[in-house]
């Protein structure tokens, strides 16, 4: 399947189509309410005359008893019969309602925020390719050498930037392609391919089944925004029916437990902390039997991020990651590193440090929004095998999303491939 065919259908869904029909919801909505305003009185009539008539039969037969009773009755009917039709109007406002809540966001609104989360990175780095792609008509060894300078200059990576330049010279050269035209799709493709490297469900984070435990460790340097990530995934997982436990394993930052507090009652999480200065590894050990105790399905572990003093740094993991495991076997099921994504190359040095220290099993790169290199997410991976699991594209409680090679090659190169799919289409 071509990198447009994927991108329209399975990206960028119909946005189109999703208007027309949430316009024909808010109609339907709206001659609803216009239809139940006047019908309240009518299906109060309603109720009454069937239940008249059930007196009307029942009183023939007891005419002789209580002739009387009927019409006292059918007359305390249409002095109270609201509460009934109340409840059950209720009752369908508490179902809409319930209905609204569990809207999940559309493709096309999670690309959007891919759009403009890369919004910095591409209009420093897309508008130079769009100009490369101006100044030469056709496709040559001076338009490679310019295009590898500019990837290069985006953080993407040295190893990485070569890898896409052989596979773009070999399509060049297979498909016998001349000019620019639609290079910018091609090279989104070829990005996309490298990225994924043939796996599948990279983002997918080692959830445990129902009634087992989930351990997510946190670690990272201090100031990468661990602290504000894990409220946000805490949200995530609460908004998916979730229990979530927070564990405040940072003990040595200045107000690293009050900083998690805040989130853990922003998001309605219970946060299982010590004093400062106590060992980390007991605030796990604590917070996993209260979590066990409460019936959660995920723990969530802070760490201290002293990368100053390396060997303390992993001898404490090492202590935390040996408490966790011999708890719950296994476990920790997620080694989690935030990255803060405007730091660039040194994103990519502290991964390598953490990466000694502990078995880190994904990345979640902050702070995306941010920086005008967004090509670092391509240099992690190609450098270290380890997949980004989630990005954080703003500072909303709904800006941390689950990373999309696909949405995210978009990001950077939406306006120019905006134009390709139009013509395209054309």
């Amino acid at each position: 399947m071509s990198f447009f065919k994927r991108l329209k259908d399975k990206l960028m869904g119909n946005p189109a189509e999703e208007e027309k029909l949430e316009a024909v919801e808010n109609d339907l909505d709206s001659d609803k309410q216009a239809s139940e305003e006047p019908s309240e009185p009518a299906a109060i009539e309603t109720v009454v005359e069937e239940l008249s008539e059930q007196l009307e039969q029942s009183s023939e037969i007891e005419s002789t008893k209580e002739p009387e009773q009927s019409s006292e009755i059918e007359s305390t009917i249409e002095l109270e019969p609201s509460p009934l039709v109340e409840e059950e109007q209720l009752e369908v406002q508490v179902i809409e309602e319930q209905a609204v809540e569990e809207k999940k966001p559309s493709a096309w609104s999670i690309t959007q925020k891919f759009k403009e989360g890369l919004e910095k990175t591409r209009n420093s780095f897309t508008s130079k390719v769009n100009d490369l792609v101006a100044r030469y008509r056709k496709v040559d060894e001076d338009f490679f050498e310019e295009l590898e300078d500019l990837l290069l200059q985006a953080d993407v990576g040295f190893e990485t930037v070569m890898e896409l330049m052989d596979k773009l010279r070999f399509e060049v050269q297979r498909k016998n392609i001349k000019d620019t035209n639609g290079i910018q799709s091609l090279i989104s493709e070829k990005l996309v391919e490298i990225y994924e490297q043939g796996e599948e469900d990279l983002i997918e984070l080692n959830m445990q089944p129902n009634d087992e435990l989930t351990v997510i460790l946190f670690v990272g340097v201090n100031g990468v925004g661990k602290t504000t990530t894990i409220g946000k995934l805490a949200h995530r997982l609460k908004s998916q029916g979730k229990t979530v436990v927070l564990a405040a394993g940072d003990t040595f930052r200045a107000g690293a437990i009050d900083q998690l507090q805040v989130w853990g009652d922003r998001v309605g999480c219970e946060v299982i902390k010590q004093s400062e200065g106590s060992d980390p590894a007991a605030v796990m050990y604590d917070a996993i039997r209260a979590a066990k105790n409460r019936k959660a399905d995920v723990l969530i572990c802070d760490t201290a991020g002293r990368l100053q003093n390396k060997v303390n740094l992993m001898n404490e993991l090492e202590k935390v990651h040996r408490v966790i495991s011999r708890e719950i076997p296994n476990a920790p099921h997620e080694v989690l590193l935030a990255l803060d994504a405007t730091t660039g190359q040194n994103a990519l040095v502290q991964a390598q440090t953490f990466k000694e220290a502990t078995n880190v099993t994904g990345i979640v790169l902050t702070k995306l929004d941010g920086t005008a290199k967004g090509g670092i997410v391509l240099a992690i991976r190609n450098k270290l095998h380890i997949p980004v699991k989630f990005v954080g594209l703003g500072e909303k409680m709904d800006d941390l999303q689950p990373f999309d090679a696909e949405r995210y090659v978009y990001g950077l190169f939406a306006d120019g491939l905006d134009k390709e799919l139009q013509n395209n289409e054309e």
